[in-house]
C-alpha cells in the first residue's frame, strides 16, 4: 500500500532537487567554509548563493540571512537577541495560539522575571491588532506573532501590525515557518524585524533554518563560540543542508503562484467532501485567511486520536495538531484558546498538503473517512447518544 501523507505542517519530503543540489556537499566538496584554502573557499561561494536564494523569498537582502538548526532557534534566537539587547525592558507580548518554540520559550522567561502578555484570539483564531496597541508599553521589549498558525492555517494580520510598532522602541518578530514558500512573503512591505523560517515545512531536509533580521536592528547572538554567520551564530556551517534551503526556497518561489492555485483545490475538494459526507463535522479557523495547504476540521462526538489510528491502517497520514505537542493527550491549546465547543475540541483533525499529493490521493481519503467517522460513532456512548437523539 502507497503511503498517503497529508501531514505536510509537520514535515515535507525533501524534493528531488533539493536532495540533488546537497549531495556533492556531503562526498565530493566537503571542505570547510572557513578554511582558507581553494577547497575550503568554494564551499564558501555556494553558502552565499543559498544565502541569496533565501533572501529572495521573502525580498529581503542576502546579508539580512542568518542560517540556523531549525525554526524553534531561529524564534529563540528572535526572543533571546530584544531582551538582551533592550535589559531595561521586562514585558514581551505574543499570542495564546504561538507554536511551542515561541511559548514555551516565554514561559521560561516569564519564570525568569519577565511579564509575558498572551493576546486572545476570536473564534476564528484570528487577533484583534487593537488589543496589542493597548498591550504595548514603554517597557515592552518585542512582539512576537506568528505569520500563520500551523494547526488551523490562519493567516495573522501581520502587515497590520507592524505599523502599530512604528518610531517605539520594540523589536517586531513574526514566526513565518508555516507561512514561507507557502504564500507571498515581503520584509519590505511589511516592516519587522526579524522573521523565522524553517527547511523542512518547505521541502529542504531537517535540521536547517534561518532567521531574518532587517539592516540595523541591533542583535545578540544565541549560540556564542567562532566567527560564523559574521558573528552571529557560531558552529561550523551545515553546509549541505544550507544549499538545500536555498534550492527549495528557489523552488518556492518560482513555483508560488501555481502551487497556491492547485493546493487550494485540493484543500477544498477534501473538506468540501468531507462535510458533505461526515454529518457533525465542522471547519477550525478562519476560511477566508488560511494558507491554501491546510484544513484542519474536528469531526464531533469522537477522538482525534482514534481517527488518526484508524486512518494509519489505511496508510494515510494526518495528525491531531502540532507535531511538538502530539504526545499530549490535552486538547489543542489553539483550539481551546478559539473555544470550539467540548464536543469538538477533541475530534480534531489537520489536514496539510502539499506539491505531491495528488487528487487520486483526495479521492481515496473521501472514500474511507465516511467510513470511519460512522464505525467510531457507533462505538461511542457520545455518538450512540447523538444517534438517538436524531431520531427524536
Amino acid at each position: 500500500m502507497t503511503t498517503i501523507y497529508l501531514d505536510n505542517n509537520a514535515t515535507t519530503r525533501p524534493a528531488p532537487e533539493v536532495l540533488e543540489a546537497m549531495m556533492p556537499y556531503l562526498t565530493e566538496f566537503y571542505g570547510n567554509p572557513s578554511s582558507m584554502h581553494t577547497f575550503g573557499g568554494q564551499v564558501r561561494k555556494r553558502i552565499e548563493e543559498a544565502r541569496a536564494q533565501v533572501a529572495a523569498l521573502i525580498n529581503a537582502e542576502p546579508e539580512e540571512i542568518l542560517f540556523t538548526s531549525c525554526g524553534t532557534e531561529s524564534d529563540n534566537t528572535a526572543l533571546l537577541s530584544a531582551v538582551e539587547t533592550l535589559p531595561g525592558k521586562k514585558h514581551i507580548i505574543t499570542t495564546r495560539v504561538e507554536h511551542p518554540a515561541v511559548l514555551n520559550f516565554c514561559h521560561y522567561l516569564g519564570r525568569k522575571g519577565f511579564r509575558i502578555t498572551y493576546l486572545p484570539v476570536d473564534a476564528l483564531g484570528q487577533i484583534d491588532p487593537a488589543a496589542l496597541d493597548g498591550a504595548a508599553d514603554d517597557a515592552t521589549a518585542i512582539v512576537s506573532i506568528m505569520f500563520a498558525n500551523n494547526e488551523t492555517g490562519v493567516i495573522f494580520p501581520v502587515e497590520a501590525v507592524a505599523p502599530l510598532l512604528h518610531g517605539r522602541d520594540i523589536f517586531f518578530h513574526t514566526d513565518a515557518v508555516q507561512a514561507a514558500g507557502k504564500i507571498p512573503l515581503d520584509v519590505k512591505k511589511t516592516p519587522v524585524h526579524m522573521l523565522s523560517i524553517s527547511g523542512h515545512k518547505l521541502h529542504a531536509p531537517k535540521g536547517i533554518g534561518a532567521l531574518y533580521v532587517r539592516k540595523g536592528t541591533r542583535f545578540h547572538p544565541y549560540i556564542i563560540g567562532g566567527h560564523q554567520e559574521h558573528g552571529r551564530r557560531a558552529g561550523t556551517e551545515n553546509v549541505a543542508s544550507i544549499i538545500g534551503l536555498g534550492k527549495a526556497a528557489e523552488l518556492a518561489r518560482t513555483n508560488l503562484a501555481e502551487e497556491i492555485t492547485y493546493l487550494g483545490r485540493l484543500r477544498d475538494r477534501l473538506e468540501q467532501g468531507l462535510l458533505n459526507s461526515c454529518p457533525h463535522a465542522r471547519v477550525n479557523g478562519d476560511i477566508a485567511n488560511r494558507l491554501p495547504n491546510t484544513a484542519n476540521i474536528s469531526f464531533e462526538y469522537i477522538e482525534g486520536e482514534a481517527i488518526l489510528l484508524r486512518l494509519n491502517e489505511y496508510d494515510i497520514c494526518a495528525s491531531s495538531g502540532s507535531a511538538c505537542t502530539s504526545g499530549s493527550l490535552e486538547p489543542s491549546h489553539v483550539l481551546r484558546a478559539m473555544d470550539v465547543p467540548y464536543t469538538a475540541v477533541h475530534g480534531s483533525i489537520r489536514f496539510s498538503l502539499s506539491r505531491y499529493n495528488t487528487d487520486q490521493e483526495i479521492d481515496t481519503v473521501l472514500e474511507v473517512m465516511p467510513k470511519i467517522i460512522q464505525e467510531l460513532r457507533e462505538l461511542s456512548p457520545f455518538g450512540r447518544d447523538m444517534k438517538a437523539n436524531s431520531h427524536g
